[in-house]
């Protein structure tokens, strides 16, 4: 059996219980593609998924690799692949329900792959593919955010909100994003056209009418988003839980609440 350094868990819990040690390459099978390692990253939900959290929607087996952002060199490819070769520079989400990149190697389907763009570095490329696709998804496929509306988006400072700042502004919608007062020159600077700053105000307050809600904070804020509506607007959330709301309900107003899917179109769209 071929081996890898990688980092796994045991059992579920914090980070006290990465472990550094010996584990089995994976080896592609059809359609998969196999990455040498050049960078990972990481996200809130290699946090989720190593506590435990995730059990109940994508079951995992232990030990476990955790970490699905990856970019690095393509090592082998599975039957059935073309369009990428051995040596090719690639990016990538893996596939939550299988081990991830704290590892030299880790095996992506073909479908997931995008070549990395010759402008950035590996470690640059490992920090887009779940937030920008997520971003992505939540805006144009949830939302169907068009030229000329207007959206509100909270988070703008973090790495999904500012990617959706930056993606609704190219496609021509006008961004009101919440953030703190220390983020907000930066989330300006990313093409937002209004920051509120929800420690010191309300943004239902500033925000009326708007065609649609991108929700990465969820609780009371969600609750709060809904006023902010015009009649027949949408909420999407990337959160699981949905706030429910009656009155949003009887204007006609939508709440999506979604997962992000891995999507090499995607990541080469973006």
């Amino acid at each position: 059996m071929t081996t890898m350094k990688a980092v796994r868990i045991h059992e579920f819990g914090g980070p006290e219980g990465l472990i550094y040690e010996e584990a089995p390459r994976p080896e592609p099978e059809a359609g998969e593609v196999l990455i040498k390692v050049m960078a990972a990253g990481i996200n809130p939900i290699d946090l989720m998924i190593g506590a435990g959290g995730f059990e109940e929607m994508v079951p995992h087996t232990l030990p476990l690799i955790l970490g699905w952002d990856v970019a690095g060199t393509v090592e082998a490819l599975g039957t059935g692949v073309s369009g990428f070769a051995v040596g090719d520079a690639v990016f990538a989400v893996a596939d939550l329900r299988r081990d991830g990149a704290y590892a030299e190697y880790v095996v992506v389907s073909a479908a997931a792959l995008c070549p990395k763009p010759t402008m950035i570095d590996f470690t640059t490329a490992a920090a887009v593919p779940l937030a920008a696709t997520t971003a992505w998804e939540a805006l144009f496929e949830q939302a169907n955010l068009a030229a000329g509306q207007t959206i509100l988006i909270h988070g703008g400072g973090g790495s999904v909100g500012g990617f959706a700042v930056q993606f609704a502004k190219a496609k021509g919608a006008r961004v009101i994003a919440t953030a703190s007062a220390a983020d907000a020159a930066y989330v300006l600077s990313l093409g937002a056209d209004l920051v509120v700053d929800y420690k010191s105000q309300n943004f239902e307050d500033v925000a009326k009418d708007v065609d649609a809600v991108l929700d990465t904070i969820g609780g009371d804020t969600q609750a709060r988003s809904w006023q902010t509506l015009r009649d027949g607007g949408v909420l999407v959330t990337t959160l699981a839980i949905m706030t429910d709301s009656s009155e949003a309900a009887a204007r006609g107003v939508q709440g999506k609440a979604f997962s992000s899917h891995p999507d090499g179109a995607i990541l080469a769209e973006i």
